[in-house]
Parts: C-alpha cells; structure tokens; sequence
C-alpha cells in the first residue's frame, strides 16, 4: 500500500516531496493510516486536531491518544476544543455540517499561520461513494456527482485510491493502532445511514458495484471538465469583473442557447443555491430593482444588468478634513486643492466638487448616507432627502449603500460622486475655491 499511495500523489500531482503538509488526524482507522504513510513516506508534516466535544469523555481520550501518538513520532501537533452542538444551534445547520465548517475554518488558520502548503484527510474511496448517494438524495448537479475531488485548492486526499477494506486490512497487517468511533455504527447520521444500509444493497445486487461506481464517477468527472472549459469560456463573454463588483450582461444571458444553465454556472460560486437561481431566472422578464441574497452576496436586477456585491458590513465610520490637508485616501481616494476665483472655472465632473470655502466649517466630515439625511440639490430651492435624490438618480441600490456624505457641522455639502450642495456652491461672492476630485 505504501507503494500505492506514493505513486498515487505523483500520478495526481498532490505536492512535491520538499513541500510541508498538514495532516487531519482525528484518531480513526483511515486517519492513523494516513499518519503512517506519510511517516514512512518521509514526507515533511505535521499534525492537527479537532475535539468536537460530541461523545462525552470519549472525545477527550481521543484528543489524548492523538497527542501521544505524534509525540512518539517528534512531529508538531496543534489542537483545538468546540462547542460543537452550540454552534449547530446558533447557525441553524445540523451537527454534520457544523463539525466540517469548524474544523476546515481551523484547519486553514493553523495552515496558513505557519507556512504549510496544504493539509491532507483521510477521505478514501468508500467516502467518494458516500458522498455521490448523499449530493444525489440532495439535488445537485454534475459537479456535485463527481463527488470527492483528490485536490481542491489547498486540500488533498492522498487516499482516495484505497477502499475501507484496504485500509483496515492495512492497519491490521501493520499493527497501526487506532481510537474506534461508536458513532460509526449508528445510523441516525445521513452518511452512515448511506454506509450502512444503502451501499450495503447495492453490493448484494452487484458484487462490483463499488468498483463500477467509482469508474462511473471517473467519467462524469471527465465529462465535468470539457462542460466546465466550454461554459468558462461563455461566461467570460457575459460577465465584467470590477473590483468587489460583478455585473451579468442580461442580454448576452439571454442570447444563449442554455440560459439557466449558464445562469447556475455564474451564480453558484457566489453561494446562491438552486431555489434562489430559479427565482432570479424567473425575475429577469421583470421590472428592475428586485433583490436576492446568498449567505455571502447580493444580486441586484437592474434594467440591463445583474450586479452582484459581497454583502456589506456595516459602515459607521467617520472620516475628518482639516483645512490644511491636500489629499487623503479613505474612505475614498481624493485630492483637496484652494484656488483663488480670479481665473477659475468650475469642472462639470460628478467626482469633483467646486465649494466656497467661507462657507465651510471645518474639520469637515465625510460618514455614509443614513435614512433621514437631506440635502439642497445644486440649482435647486428646496430641499430633498437623500434616499428620494438617490432613487431619481436612478442609482441602483448596491451603490446607494456605498454613497458618501461630505458634510459642514450637520449640513450636507457634496453626495460624493454625485451632487452637491446647493448652499456650499461658487456665487459672485465668493473669493476661493476648495476643489475636491475623487481619483
């Protein structure tokens, strides 16, 4: 076997030999299997582990059994305690998902804080099985029955290639000692239950069927990356990156001859599930305005376009302007100039703003736009709040919310980028200009 997993991290190219990795050993079977290996691979690691607090005193010894086992083999070991059924309950995800989202957050702080080039698990090929029949009973797509990948960014798993059986019969062979989970035997867990009951009926049916499944997920997985190369290659013709901004060209989405699928294809890196694509699908013979959300972003449907944004965080911040400062670079990037009026003439720019400098109260400050605000529109006589002004701008609402105020005491001087105010502008009276111009 150990010739096995050696040829198997060249053949798939999972590191090279002087590169440092993280092993995930929870005290398993597959887990101190993986140990071995890499033990006498000679490879450069350390190890990681996660207490998940779920089986009373049991998971302590685990904890303990683990440390003992890397002190004998002079490797660093770093571990970690969860409230694991707490987090469960404040996040409203089961138990399962709570434990994968802690320990991969963990394990990815620990990797990164001290230089490894990747971490390794233990998955093998029965969790690559597993995991096709759970996606399946969830609704997925072809992606999600390709199942397991053996890299995926900064993860590997150097034992996909090696069944349960080989793995046990490999830590019986070698005298590997290990901590048995209980929980492994019961079925109130959907990936046991899929174990223990589903995949066992299939093999009955099928002596080799776990053999033709892995091979069927081979070809799918084929099949994965000439749809993926085809697809990327459209969405590049669709899509404009700006900064923290995406915007999807409507019309071009329209044009193609599989729109929704495309449309997922976009929108599933952005952690929007299927439900919510069929409701923007569904949206686009609509009036703009309407919004969708996804655990991290927001889709905005505008007139020609969808804008998709990270969802904010909230912005109570305060920036200050001294007479004497020239520029300043948050929150945005500008330059401050005084001109004498003899000579001047007022740029008609959105991102620059003429003001009569009696007029102003410094320090000036610059904060966002809140509910309530109003402001005097250059040329006009009344006055108008500035979620009205911002609405006839017709300023679609993910940049609404990033709108900035420069404002004089309490009064607004300039809805930066946009319009200022009339009560701050040049008159005949006025003998110098402050001139400020975003960049």
């Amino acid at each position: 076997m150990l010739d096995k997993f050696i040829a198997y991290i060249k053949e798939k190219q999972l590191f090279e030999p002087q590169q440092k990795v993280l092993l995930a050993v929870s005290g398993g079977t597959d887990s101190m299997v993986l140990l071995h290996l890499f033990e006498k691979s000679e490879f450069d690691y350390s190890v990681v582990h996660c207490n998940f607090q779920l089986r009373e005193s049991d998971s302590d010894k685990d904890e303990e059994f683990v440390r003992q086992q890397v002190l004998m083999h002079g490797v660093p070991f770093f571990s970690t305690r969860f409230d694991t059924e707490d987090y469960a309950r404040v996040n409203g995800i089961s138990v399962e998902m709570a434990a994968r989202e802690l320990r991969y957050n963990y394990f990815e702080k620990i990797r990164a804080e001290n230089n490894y080039d990747f971490i390794a698990t233990a998955h093998h090929q029965d969790d690559l099985l597993e995991t096709f029949f759970l996606n399946l009973s969830r609704k997925t797509g072809i992606r999600g029955l390709t199942g397991i990948k053996e890299k995926s960014g900064q993860i590997i798993r150097p034992l996909l290639f090696a069944s349960r059986t080989n793995i046990e019969d490999f830590a019986q062979a070698n005298y590997i000692s290990f901590r048995e989970d209980h929980t492994n035997s019961e079925v109130v867990y959907q990936r046991n239950f899929i174990r223990h009951r589903i995949l066992p009926v299939f093999s009955e049916l099928n002596p080799v069927f776990k053999k033709n499944l892995s091979e069927t997920i081979e070809n799918l997985r084929d099949v994965e990356d000439v749809f993926s190369f085809l697809i990327q290659k459209e969405i590049k013709n669709i899509i404009f990156d700006e900064g923290n901004e995406v915007s999807v060209s409507i019309e071009k989405l329209r044009q193609f001859e599989f729109p929704k699928v495309l449309l997922f294809e976009i929108l599933t890196p952005f952690n929007f599930n299927a439900n919510v694509i069929q409701q923007i699908f569904k949206s686009l013979e609509n009036l703009p305005g309407k919004q969708f959300f996804s655990k991290t972003h927001r889709l905005v449907k505008d007139r020609e376009n969808l804008f998709i944004t990270p969802l904010p965080e909230p912005e109570n911040r305060i920036f200050y302007i001294e007479k004497d400062d020239i520029e300043l670079f948050a929150p945005l990037d500008f330059t401050l100039e005084k001109r004498s009026i003899k000579g001047f003439e007022i740029i008609k720019n959105s991102n620059v703003a003429c003001l009569d400098i009696e007029k102003l109260e410094f320090p000036l400050l610059i904060r966002k736009w809140k509910q309530g605000d109003y402001f005097q529109p250059l040329g006009m006589t009344g006055f108008k709040k500035i979620s009205d002004f911002l609405i006839d701008e017709k300023i679609p609402i993910h940049q609404k919310e990033n709108t900035w105020l420069l404002c004089s005491g309490q009064k607004v001087v300039w809805v930066m980028g946009h319009r200022i105010d009339n009560r701050f502008k040049i008159t005949e009276k006025t003998k110098q200009v402050l001139q400020i111009e975003i960049r």
